[in-house]
């Protein structure tokens, strides 16, 4: 569902994304892990088509998101780390204009989001204007107008932003949910604990490069670290520094 090919981008001297090649199936749920700086945020504007690749190319469902763009954003969802929301509108109308963009009736913009603002405990804030939320609440309103239009692919940046550990409980259950039901998920995250519970694969992204891919036991076979998460990600990171 999601393939990256060579995908290079520079800021002038700088190398942000170098070389990178992926390939996530439909139902996996993959995390992008990398230091600060690393060019994981790059990356998933790259895919999806907020900046254009200095080369290579990113496809969404078979469909490249320059050349196709509409094809490949009707079956993508993404959410950045800070999410844009219109401020005078409520929670309601956002939903509404969201659920229009991707071309959805009005029946079922109505019954997807009633199960979403339920879902999300949202119910008590639907009607007042997104300027008064709180960040947490303005991320789970984010989240929900994605998953309105059942999107094929959700691409979301460091999701548990601003979320109390009821709701990131909740998020990540949908999630996985979601990736169970056939919905392939790329979280870019730094909290470690998101892959290791909840991914099947990992990439760990660093100077650009995208240096290694696999499951946990994977990754800790390459690293030849014994302990949790966080060793292996030290170590393979660390190792992939001294290489340069």
């Amino acid at each position: 569902m999601i393939e990256l090919e060579h995908l290079v981008k520079n800021f002038g001297d700088l190398v942000a994304v170098n070389d990178v090649s992926l390939k996530i199936a439909r139902g996996e749920f993959f995390a992008m892990l990398g230091p600060n700086a690393a060019g994981k945020t790059t990356t998933i504007k790259l895919l999806a088509g907020l900046i254009k690749p200095t080369s290579g190319t990113a496809r969404v469902g078979g469909f490249d998101i320059q050349t196709q763009p509409l094809e490949a954003r009707r079956r993508l969802a993404y959410v950045p780390d800070f999410p844009f929301l219109y401020d005078k509108l409520t929670a309601w109308e956002f939903f509404r204009f969201t659920g229009q963009l991707f071309q959805l009736d009005a029946a079922r913009i109505e019954k997807n989001s009633r199960e979403l603002v339920a879902r999300f405990h949202l119910a008590e804030f639907v009607d007042r204007p997104l300027e008064g939320l709180s960040h947490g609440t303005r991320q789970r309103i984010a989240i929900v107008s994605a998953l309105l239009h059942d999107p094929e692919v959700f691409v979301i940046d460091e999701p548990m932003v601003g979320l109390d550990p009821q709701h990131a409980r909740v998020v990540k259950d949908v999630l996985k949910e979601r990736s169970l039901a056939g919905m392939t998920v790329l979280v870019s995250t730094h909290q470690l604990s998101i892959a290791e519970e909840m991914c099947d694969r990992i990439g760990i992204i660093n100077g650009g490069k995208l240096t290694h891919v696999g499951t946990r036991d994977e990754l800790r076979r390459q690293s030849g670290a014994t302990g949790e998460l966080e060793e292996i990600f030290l170590s393979l990171t660390a190792a992939a520094n001294n290489v340069k």
